[in-house]
């Protein structure tokens, strides 16, 4: 199992919900955490790879910086 994080800016619970929701779409996704209060998105897959749940979060709007693997 790989588990993938990444700093992602989210000033309320509807950009939390969004980054959710577009995560949960991927096929593969096995454990999802959103924090708004850490600005933490950590998501654990079987079959993903980090740059697909990168460009996913991207395509949010949202700002993303990844944290070494």
């Amino acid at each position: 199992m790989s588990v993938f994080k990444y700093q992602v800016t989210m000033s309320c619970g509807g950009c939390a919900g969004a980054v959710t929701r577009a995560i949960n779409k991927l096929d593969g996704v096995s454990k999802l955490d959103v924090s708004l209060e850490n600005q933490l998105v950590t998501v654990e897959s079987d079959s993903l790879i980090y740059d697909t749940v990168l460009e996913t979060i991207k395509k949010t709007g949202k700002s993303v910086t990844e944290i070494a693997q």
